[in-house]
């Protein structure tokens, strides 16, 4: 599960709004898929650049890359994938970000849960968005839960 991080809520809103402008999208190229958007928006890597990084050592997807992932090697494609875990992602979350399948941020859509298509432009909108207001509920679930604790720690009521 991904770690709510203002990061990359910010990155998932500003990818959602790219793609809703206009934004180069392919789900077959690295640099223009799901994961490829969400890239240009946590670094100043371009689609070009992430293609050609996310190729230097290997080929596939995502979803592979994140399963091949060694955070130790310091190949191109290693260092994206550990760019999307520093912003807060999971390697399963890079999986569920390609195919747009994590039931948990399919329960934040608009009218409720629903399967989406992973290379449908609007449908990663919808995702990126839906992804965005879960991380925000738990982001906003967690700042208020340790402010009650700080506020009832000051009152001696712990």
């Amino acid at each position: 599960m991904a770690k709510a991080t203002q990061q990359l809520i910010d990155a998932l809103r500003k990818s959602a709004d790219s793609l809703k402008d206009g934004a180069p999208y392919a789900w077959g190229h690295q640099g223009k898929c799901n994961c490829g958007n969400l890239m240009q928006n946590l670094t100043p890597l371009t689609s070009e650049e992430i293609m050609r990084f996310a190729q230097a050592n290997r080929t596939g997807e995502w979803s592979e890359m994140a399963e091949e992932f060694c955070p130790t090697s310091n190949a191109p494609a290693d260092l994206l994938v550990q760019k999307l875990l520093d912003a807060g992602l999971s390697l399963s979350d890079i999986h569920h970000l390609e195919y747009l399948n994590d039931k948990k941020v399919l329960q934040y859509l608009p009218n409720g849960f629903r399967w989406l298509n992973k290379n449908i432009r609007t449908d990663v909108v919808e995702y990126f968005e839906a992804m965005a207001n879960m991380l925000e509920a738990d982001l906003f679930g967690e700042h208020v839960k340790t402010e009650v604790s700080q506020i009832l720690e000051e009152k001696s009521l712990v």
